[in-house]
């Protein structure tokens, strides 16, 4: 059963096309995963198929009903009447004063769910969500009857669902068939085929560039040769002028053979260039360096708000340049427990010298009408060159460092913010829940980056891939308590 169908649909935002599909077909079985940049267009995309955004052009069929999961920050919290699939979410009231982030994206879930819908789209579903409610919206979604359309960064959570990707660039969807990992290995095998392709257009344009210029001295040395001999052609012989004539008619062939090399180079055309993301060298001024083994260390913690209990006589030694993260349930105390260090609350002991710095999504003061650079330049040591290949790494186009602040999505913000504090001139950094609303690229370059990083760094993640690629050592929040799990 065919559930949408879109038909030329061109959806125009500043001047521009967000998005120019020829033709898209969702079916009753389908289960696709949407990936492509921040500012790709991808919720867009989801809320033209859905009719909540009306196409510049084009024709959208739908057949059937449809329920959505928004990102948190979009979501409206209603009454839900599955009080049981509540219960199974970790959710038992509806007060959305009091919702932590992850409790927010328990209830949309559970709205979404408890509707008999013929397609279900979600925009980021696992965002805020820790390990166990990831795996039960896994378990959910794998019996889940409908068409499943889903946006997400988190590559355990797509390899589990989906079965095909939508990869969306440049406004266009290309189509791969597999999970996340699939994905991924057709990616590697277009790069190697384009990167032997463009070598192989190299060493021939060079060959030809080469044969050209042979062919071309030879030719003006004959020439110079003939005009030469030409100057005493009164005095010369017949069989002397028929050798002239002869040389000229080799010119005339190296000249023509010339331009024939050089049209078969002008038919070669254009072959672009594989992305290699340049690396950066991080580095610590010497003004910070720590020689602490232990720069972050909790002696018998005690935490509470009113009658609950977060930190009951909790201690650890976390150590110098470690990568360590922090993981837990949702409302477990991991966010509390950042605030402490940043605080120095009584019980944690940081390093004379430690400078630290903390990222929390959307707490970044700035001004709008700022443009990237000047945005990145500021506190900031690296030269412009550097501050360029970490934007790069993180998606942003060579003319996007001169656009103010006010123009970029959110999820655009969120890597500028990363970007920023990984270049600050600090050496302990705080990261809560970094990889979230991060697209793929950008998480990528992000692992890479923390584990270039050589300060110390405390993350909280409930992203499986980001945990097991880049922390050293791994602890728990529970009961009161913070365990060493690796």
């Amino acid at each position: 059963m065919l559930v949408v169908k879109a038909s030329q649909m061109v959806v125009e935002y500043s001047g521009r096309d967000v998005l120019d599909i020829e033709q898209l077909e969702l079916y009753a079985y389908d289960r696709i995963g949407l990936v492509g940049a921040n500012g790709a267009g991808k919720s867009t995309l989801l809320k033209a198929l859905l009719g909540e955004i009306v196409p510049s052009y084009g024709k959208i069929e739908r057949n059937g009903s449809f329920a959505y999961i928004p990102q948190v920050e979009e979501a409206v919290i209603h009454e839900v009447q599955d009080f049981a699939l509540m219960g199974r979410l970790g959710v038992d009231r509806v007060q959305t004063e009091t919702m932590s982030g992850g409790e927010e994206t328990r209830i949309k879930i559970a709205q979404a769910l408890s509707g008999g819908v013929h397609g279900l789209f979600a925009d980021e579903p696992t965002c805020h969500l820790d390990r166990e409610g990831v795996d039960f919206l896994v378990h959910r979604l794998k019996h889940y009857a409908g068409a499943l359309l889903v946006i997400s960064h988190d590559r355990y959570f797509l390899d589990q669902v989906v079965d095909k990707i939508w990869e969306l660039k440049d406004g266009k969807i290309t189509e791969y068939w597999g999970g996340y990992s699939d994905y991924l290995a057709q990616k590697e095998e277009e790069w190697q085929s384009q990167a032997a392709q463009y070598k192989l257009h190299v060493a021939e344009r060079e060959r030809l560039e080469q044969a050209i210029e042979e062919k071309k001295s030879k030719a003006r040395k004959l020439d110079q040769k003939v005009k030469g001999k030409s100057r005493n052609s009164n005095t010369e012989s017949g069989g002397r002028l028929g050798h002239q004539m002869s040389q000229g008619s080799k010119q005339k062939k190296l000249s023509a053979a010339a331009k024939n090399m050089e049209r078969r180079m002008e038919a070669l055309g254009s072959v672009a260039a594989p992305e290699i993301a340049r690396q950066v060298q991080f580095r610590q001024s010497k003004a910070l360096e720590l020689h602490n083994p232990f720069p972050i260390i909790g002696n018998e913690i005690c935490k509470r708000f009113g009658d609950r209990i977060i930190f009951d006589n909790a201690s650890f030694q976390f150590p110098l340049g470690a990568k360590i993260a922090i993981t837990g349930a949702n409302g477990s105390g991991k966010t509390t427990l950042f605030n402490m260090i940043r605080d120095r609350d009584h019980g944690i002991v940081l390093s004379p010298k430690a400078e630290v710095g903390y990222f929390v999504q959307n707490g970044y003061k700035f001004e709008l009408n700022q443009n990237v650079m000047a945005f990145m330049q500021r506190d900031c040591d690296y030269s412009v060159s550097d501050i360029r290949a970490v934007l790069s790494s993180m998606g942003f186009s060579y003319q996007d460092v001169n656009k103010e602040l006010c123009v970029l999505s959110g999820g655009e913000i969120i890597k500028l913010q990363l970007s920023k504090l990984l270049l600050g001139r600090y050496n302990l950094l705080l990261m809560d829940e970094p990889s979230n609303f991060l697209d793929i690229h950008a998480l990528e370059a992000l692992e890479t980056m923390m584990k270039q990083y050589t300060g110390t760094i405390l993350f909280i993640t409930h992203d499986s891939r980001l945990l097991e690629n880049v922390a050293d050592q791994v602890y728990e929040v529970n009961g009161g308590r913070l365990s060493r799990k690796k």
